[in-house]
């Protein structure tokens, strides 16, 4: 008897796991305030599982007690705030407040913004065998029926929802001691010879996809003519979606102009060869920040492996402005595809592309300018991973808040002399190579799933420091660069 009441206490969500584990009950499941996955058989060694597998990063970082019981306290403050942000967004009634949160998991699906009428009809199908026996079925049918979920208020609640975290997010920077660099394609790419060319882009794609009965019809075309997947909407709030929005409207350049013809939509610099070269140039520039991004992007990166991605990029916009220059072309695939189109069209026509390969050193000088403390400190990240290598100096150690340089100075000694501990970096470095082949040969695959199933590099960083003992307290201190 005693066992079967313990079995039935610890099938019932516990107070502690919040502060143990950062989990919350919520409509009779654990949720996780870290990554938002729900655990629905509430048995404690479940949610540690989940933690301990997941998040061993937070833990590592907030160690069990009143580190800990502060984080998980301030993520939950962060989700009370967002759920009352929602109630504010939503205070014109239940149909509104069910449109913005419709809205949300479109946008956080990466779906696009037409998506929202099919979730209504969705919806109604289900509903109405679901609460098939249920006597105010017709009055959830016609809830369903008034939500407002069209494309159109879809991108409009997208458009609150974002201004409003916009906001929220320069609040909390302006109050923050620290905060990270974050990286947009749209910064300093000669925005006001682009900005056109993108702005064209939306305009034509909103009136094709944003329209219901333009969009049957384009779609109709697309099928009788190749068969292509159709138009995305752009979000504001996902900058990635430019690229793949560009992508698109490329495939379906063709078709498009057609359907604007037929329409009597007049757009002629969609035939004007200069505005072309500008739009095929952003078409393979964009996707090159793309995956940059995808780079920098994820869990477990370390500043050092993005220090490196950045320097990359830099010697590849190096080769793109050679590629422009010398109209090889080898790194621009569409703008390739077009120029040689209009070669084979007009073989005398010039083409401008030293004006494009200027932009392009107008982007890499921008990143040298938005990214040179990068370089800076390069010694300072590489001892994050080779402290028994590098030699830093009182400028690197004077960056570092709180850090007494007289003592880190003769740690780094002691351990340079460890054998022992000497070689547990070099087995760190081991791990941390074995797990960049892993994730070369997992994307040459496009196996992202797999991917993100690996040993996050920080963690393994982490692990590796923790497990010094508390005579490196100067340099451990150090490498979680947190203020004394």
């Amino acid at each position: 008897m005693a066992k079967r009441k313990k079995d039935d206490e610890y099938r019932t969500f516990q107070d502690e796991w919040t502060e143990e584990f950062a989990f919350v009950e919520r409509a009779g499941s654990a949720v996780c305030l870290i990554c938002n996955d729900k655990i629905t058989s509430l048995k404690r060694s479940n949610v540690k599982r989940h933690f301990d597998t997941r998040h061993a990063t937070f833990a590592s970082k907030y160690p069990a007690g009143d580190s800990r019981k502060k984080a998980c306290q301030e993520l939950l403050s962060r989700v009370q705030a967002s759920q009352q942000q929602l109630r504010v967004w939503t205070r014109q009634g239940d149909y509104n407040s069910a449109s913005f949160a419709g809205s949300l998991a479109i946008v956080r699906n990466g779906k696009p913004f037409t998506d929202g009428e099919y979730a209504k009809t969705f919806m109604l199908d289900v509903a109405n065998e679901l609460f098939d026996d249920l006597p105010n079925k017709d009055k959830i049918i016609k809830r369903i029926q008034d939500m407002p979920l069209s494309a159109r208020t879809v991108h409009d609640r997208t458009i609150v929802m974002a201004n409003k975290v916009e906001e929220t997010q320069v609040k909390d920077i302006n109050a923050a001691p620290f905060f990270s660099l974050a990286l947009d394609e749209s910064t300093d790419m000669c925005d006001r010879q682009f900005g056109e060319v993108m702005s064209l882009v939306i305009r034509v794609i909103n009136f094709i996809v944003a329209r219901a009965l333009n969009d049957r019809q384009f779609k109709t075309l697309l099928d009788e003519v190749n068969n292509y997947p159709g138009l995305l909407l752009h979000s504001n709030v996902r900058w990635l979606s430019r690229g793949k929005v560009l992508s698109r409207f490329a495939a379906c350049l063709n078709e498009i102009r057609t359907f604007l013809e037929m329409k009597g939509v007049g757009h002629p610099e969609l035939a004007d060869t200069e505005w072309l070269l500008k739009f095929y140039y952003l078409v393979d520039l964009t996707e090159h920040l793309n995956q940059l991004n995808v780079k920098m992007q994820g869990i477990g990166n370390t500043v050092l492996s993005l220090q490196q991605a950045v320097f990359a990029f830099e010697n590849k916009l190096e080769l793109f402005i050679t590629d422009l220059e010398t109209g090889r072309l080898l790194h621009f695939e569409k703008l390739s595809q077009f120029k040689d189109a209009c070669t084979a069209s007009e073989p005398i026509q010039n083409l401008d592309l030293h004006q494009l390969a200027g932009c392009t050193s107008s982007l890499l000088q921008s990143f040298k300018a938005r990214f040179g403390e990068f370089r800076e400190h390069t010694r300072l990240f590489k001892f994050i991973t080779h402290p028994n290598e590098c030699s830093l100096n009182t400028a690197d150690l004077n960056y570092i808040p709180g850090v007494s340089v007289r003592d880190f100075e003769a740690e780094v000694a002691d351990l340079k002399a460890s054998d022992m501990w000497v070689n547990k970096f070099k087995s760190l470095n081991e791990d941390l190579e074995r797990i960049t082949r892993q994730k070369a040969e997992l994307a040459s695959k496009h196996m992202w799933t797999e991917m993100k199933k690996l040993q996050p590099e920080d963690q393994l960083i982490l692990k590796t420091w923790n497990a010094l003992p508390v005579t490196y307290h100067t340099l451990q201190r150090a490498i979680y660069l947190r203020p004394s």
